[in-house]
């Protein structure tokens, strides 16, 4: 049976126009209303940016044929899933069916103060699906098979997340695939080896300017790092389930 991928271009436009837009409506809020944060913070503050995200990765569901699942997404339900280094972990989309554990989702954004930010979200991705992985192997989510773990970075395409980086290491050699690499493809380089050293069952980049509220203008990095794999992945994993 063929996937059914749900025109996820147009869908995937129709997110990014969301995901700035909200942004704006979170910033002049926050300026309305006089608070200090009113910067760069102010606009993630509303906490639904990728929203539009969610929905796709919810047609697809439906789509591919499991119409039974449970979807929890951000509300009253709780996001979490237990731990093996910590207690608990809060995703941002889980996916079960009968009581088993189909899919957990995390979805970022990053727009400027790219350097720290960079950091912290790498070593975020790699902790949580490291967490989540051991805990599995210890028998946290019962004896099913492995669900699908996905991440999804969409990240501003600016001059910032474009320029090439120096890298200063005063002991041993910075990798060389690091040397020169803008953060952007810092990122595309993050997805690709998490995907390789089995962290994540699919992980995407996508790059897009703040022009982007009016037009959805988003383009991938590579394609093994594109949303069309990512949704190529996550559809084939859902097929899979609806078959099982």
């Amino acid at each position: 049976m063929a996937l059914k991928l749900v025109n996820y271009q147009k869908k995937a436009a129709e997110s990014v126009k969301a995901f700035w837009g909200n942004r704006e409506a979170a910033h002049q809020k926050q300026v309305e209303a006089g608070k200090t944060d009113a910067g760069s913070r102010g606009a993630v503050t509303g906490g639904k940016n990728m929203d539009g995200f969610v929905a796709l990765l919810i047609d697809l569901i439906e789509a591919n044929g499991l119409k039974n699942a449970t979807i929890i997404r951000q509300g009253r339900i709780p996001l979490t899933l237990p731990g093996y280094f910590r207690p608990t972990k809060m995703w941002d989309m889980l996916v079960l069916l009968d009581n088993r554990l189909i899919a957990a989702v995390e979805l970022k954004s990053q727009v400027g103060s790219f350097g720290n930010n960079f950091n912290n979200r790498t070593e975020e991705a790699i902790g949580t699906a490291h967490d989540l992985w051991t805990a599995y192997r210890e028998g946290a989510f019962g004896d099913s098979p492995r669900p699908f773990v996905g991440w999804l970075m969409l990240v501003e395409d600016a001059v910032g997340s474009r320029r090439p980086i120096r890298d200063r290491s005063d002991h041993f050699p910075v990798r060389p695939e690091f040397q020169g690499a803008s953060y952007i493809e810092r990122y595309n380089l993050l997805c690709r080896k998490l995907v390789q050293e089995n962290l994540y069952s699919s992980a995407a980049v996508l790059a897009s300017p703040r022009t982007a509220m009016q037009t959805g203008k988003f383009s991938d990095v590579s394609e093994l790092t594109s949303l069309k794999m990512f949704v190529i992945n996550f559809a084939a994993h859902i097929a899979a389930e609806a078959a099982r």
